[in-house]
Order: structure tokens, then sequence, then C-alpha cells
């Protein structure tokens, strides 16, 4: 990974994180509004990092998933 990216969490990170809030939001182990805040605040987040022209292929790859998937919430979170 280039230095610019070395502060970068790893896209499996962010799928991994957003997959445990998942779990969470089903088992009812989080209040609905905190979960909401988070997971906006990693769409916003992984947005802008998807959003970066000199992320590499690979990386950006791994940071659509997690995103999707934290889309895929957040409007579980909607309904």
């Amino acid at each position: 990974m280039s230095k610019k990216l070395d502060h970068l969490p790893e896209g499996q990170h962010f799928h991994d994180a957003v997959s445990h809030l998942d779990d969470l939001i089903s088992a009812d182990g989080i209040p609905a509004s905190a979960a909401k805040g988070i997971i906006y605040s990693l769409v916003e987040t992984l947005g802008s990092i998807v959003g970066d022209p000199d992320l590499p292929a690979h990386v950006v790859s791994g940071y659509e998933g997690a995103l999707e998937l934290a889309r895929e919430v957040q409007a579980k979170l909607a309904k």
C-alpha cells in the first residue's frame, strides 16, 4: 500500500464493523438511533474513501463491498 493509504484501515475492517453492527441490530443489542448514527457515519466515510481517485482498484473494491453492506443495513433500519 502506498504511504498515502497507510492511515486508512483495510476495507475488510469496515466490512467486519458493519457486519458486527448488523448482528447487533438483528439481536436488538443496540438502540436503533445509535445504529442509525453509526451507519450514517460509516456510509459517509466510505463514500468519501471510494470517491478518492488515487486509491488502487483492489483497495477500492474492498471499501465498495463494505459501503454496499452499510447501505443495506441503513435500508433495514429505515423500515
